[in-house]
C-alpha cells in the first residue's frame, strides 16, 4: 500500500497493492494492521456505507459534529467520481480549502478523510458505486451539510457535467454560517 499526503496533509491518498494476471486482479481493500503501520493512525472503523449514483449526482458536503464526528476511508467499486474533502477546522491554516481526487473502479485509489472535514463526491461516469468506512456511527442529529457551490471554496467543477442534488443537499448552509470544528 502506498500512502501519499495531499496538499492538505491530513488527507491521504491510499493506493493498494494490486495483483493482476490473466484471471483478473486481487487486492486487500482494507487491512487494519497495514493501514495503521503505513498511516500511523490508530483508528477503528465501525460502519460501512454503500451508495449508487447516476452521472452528475453530487452527495455532500456532509459532516457530523463532535462527539459524533467521523473519519472516512472512501473508494469506488464501479464507475468514477470526483471525491472532495473541505477543511472546516477553524484553527487550521487550510480552513476553507479543499482537496479533490478522481477515484474509480479502474484506479482503485482510496481517500482517507479525517474528522474536521466536510465531504462530498460527484459521479462523473454514467453511474458509480461508492463505498466508505466511518469511525463513528451515523447520528442524524449531528449531521450538517454545506452547500455544494459555496464560493468560499473556489471548487473547479467539471464543465461537462450537470450537477443534481437531493432536496436535503439543496438546503445546505453557506460555509460562513455553518457550525464548524474548533
Amino acid at each position: 500500500m502506498k500512502v501519499t499526503p495531499l496538499s492538505i496533509p491530513d488527507v491521504l491518498l491510499i493506493e493498494p497493492l494490486i495483483l493482476e494476471d490473466s484471471r483478473g486482479f486481487f487486492f486487500e481493500s482494507f487491512r487494519a494492521d497495514v493501514f495503521k503501520s503505513k498511516t500511523l493512525l490508530d483508528i477503528s472503523f465501525v460502519q460501512d456505507n454503500h451508495s449508487k449514483s447516476s452521472q452528475g449526482v453530487f452527495r455532500g458536503f456532509h459532516y457530523q459534529l463532535p462527539p459524533h464526528a467521523q473519519c472516512k476511508l472512501t473508494r469506488v467499486i464501479q464507475g468514477e467520481v470526483l471525491d472532495i474533502a473541505v477543511d472546516i477546522r477553524k484553527s487550521s491554516p487550510t480552513c476553507g480549502q479543499y482537496v479533490a481526487e478522481i477515484l474509480s473502479s479502474d484506479n482503485k485509489k482510496q481517500l482517507y478523510i479525517p474528522k474536521g472535514f466536510a465531504h462530498g463526491f460527484l459521479t462523473l461516469s454514467d453511474t458509480s458505486e461508492f463505498l466508505y468506512k466511518t469511525t463513528n456511527f451515523y447520528h442524524p442529529d449531528s449531521e450538517r451539510c454545506i452547500l455544494w457551490n459555496d464560493k468560499t471554496f473556489n471548487i473547479v467543477w467539471p464543465k461537462n457535467v450537470d450537477i443534481h442534488l437531493s432536496s436535503k443537499d439543496l438546503m445546505g448552509s453557506m460555509f460562513a454560517s455553518s457550525k464548524i470544528f474548533p
